[in-house]
């Protein structure tokens, strides 16, 4: 498939384990991953780093294998999930660097593209995320007010 703005078809990508059974060698059971990924969301972790941090540092290969649930189905029933998406929040942070440098670089034509771009991409996500009830339903994307949600 390509990319939205580009002509390139990107292959490279993270791969999931192939067995859906947790391997025998893991040595946490499923209640005790559950609280690492409560500890780790209520100490201001990411969703997507969470999954890292379990693989890399504890030894687990995929969350939903042993526990049956994803780590956002585990945020959302111990109440420790955040009220913006995170890939909603990262392209905001990506728009306001992008302001900041149009700032001081007025010229800078290729910028000012792809912060269209970044824009477009932040409006769909609030459609979708407005239909699915994720964000309040009358929330609109302005950038002065992003800005400040992200700071």
């Amino acid at each position: 498939m390509a990319r939205l703005h580009s002509k390139k078809h990107g292959k490279s990508s993270s791969k999931k384990p192939a067995s859906k059974v947790s391997p025998s060698w893991v040595e946490y059971p499923a209640h005790e991953v559950e609280d690492m990924v409560v500890k780790f969301a209520k100490a201001g972790t990411p969703p997507s780093q969470i999954g890292m941090k379990l693989r890399d540092s504890y030894g687990i290969p995929s969350v939903k294998n042993l526990c049956g649930k994803s780590v956002s189905e585990i945020l959302l029933e111990n109440k420790a999930r955040s009220d913006f998406p995170e890939d909603l929040i990262n392209l905001i942070k990506t728009t306001v660097r992008m302001r900041a440098h149009l700032g001081s670089n007025r010229s800078d034509r290729h910028n000012k593209v792809k912060l269209l771009h970044t824009e477009s991409k932040i409006k769909r996500l609030v459609k979708y995320y407005t239909k699915t009830e994720r964000i309040p339903p009358g929330w609109e994307y302005d950038p002065q007010k992003a800005a400040l949600l992200v700071k």
